[in-house]
């Protein structure tokens, strides 16, 4: 399998710093393109803040050696979006951060890794965040 695109969605969590080093260490090595994906909830009308946040994970991203980084910001449901961002961007993988919620939370809240998993257009690979 050759890595052209990797799309990496962000939720700006505690997590996300390590996601980005794996994936960027997957573009690195693969010399893939590496997009770094924020998706903005629909019910936020504030303005974007995220935008100083995904330079600095794109210049942690091009420090650890991926040889292509871009970001973008969309709007909606994260799931739906990230699907959508991938099959318009002909994603060859996507690497998502897995947060391990389960029972109760993972039923009322949903699992935006499970949906994206379950639907996505290419391989997914799930990460998980280390143990507190």
């Amino acid at each position: 399998m050759t890595l052209t695109s990797i799309l990496c969605p962000l939720d700006f969590s505690a997590a996300t710093p390590g996601l980005v080093a794996y994936a960027a260490a997957l573009a690195a090595a693969t010399g893939a393109e590496l997009l770094l994906l924020h998706v903005r909830e629909p019910q936020d009308a504030a303005p974007p803040a995220g935008a100083d946040r995904l330079a600095g994970l794109r210049l942690a991203a091009e420090q650890a050696g991926a040889p292509h980084v871009s970001t973008g910001t969309v709007q909606g449901e994260a799931a739906p979006e990230i699907v959508a961002e991938a099959g318009r961007r002909h994603a060859d993988l996507i690497v998502i951060g897995a947060h391990g919620q389960t029972g109760l939370t993972r039923f009322l809240m949903g699992n935006t890794a499970e949906v994206v998993l379950r639907t996505a257009p290419c391989p997914t690979l799930l990460v998980r965040a280390p143990a507190a």
